[in-house]
């Protein structure tokens, strides 16, 4: 995540326009921390609270990164609120279709900070109108050059 580079201005598109923006990276995002507050509800939330996560002193002993780290699974959930930086597709309604080819490339240590980027990669006409649009994801924490993952994620617009 390079600290100098400009936040764009949110790409507004209605549904049809879609095709028009593949291959096109929209980022970064607006930086979120990820705190040990997060850290440790998201893992009351789920039943993972198991200590990589939750138990900041035994993380500062034994792992690398000198604090717990947040769930791979938290990260991921933040695309949806992280995306409505970047992109505005104006539909009458949305639906997550879901992710492909999910990797957690880095670890996101408590008290990191993240930002998104995203960039369109495909779109599919199906019946009635709606769209199918994947989108290529990676989030960056700040001071890494490695993602903490990257992701295809999929959603479908009805215009």
């Amino acid at each position: 995540m390079d600290p100098d580079r400009k936040i764009q201005p949110k790409l507004v598109v209605a549904v049809a326009e879609l095709p028009q923006h593949i291959g096109v990276e929209l980022g970064p995002s607006r930086t979120l921390v990820i705190d040990q507050v997060m850290i440790d509800a998201f893992g009351k939330i789920t039943g993972d609270e198991h200590w990589i996560h939750t138990d900041v002193e035994r993380a500062k002993r034994e792992l690398r990164w000198g604090a717990p780290i947040a769930h791979g699974y938290l990260t991921l959930a933040l695309i949806t609120g992280l995306m409505g930086d970047l992109i505005e597709v104006r539909f009458r309604r949305a639906l997550n279709y879901g992710l492909n080819r999910v990797r957690f490339t880095g670890a996101v240590p408590a008290g990191s900070k993240v930002c998104l980027f995203a960039t369109p990669q495909q779109t599919e006409s199906l019946d009635e109108g709606r769209i199918r649009l994947t989108t290529a994801c990676r989030m960056m924490i700040e001071g890494n050059e490695r993602p903490a993952f990257v992701a295809e994620s999929i959603s479908i617009f009805y215009p």
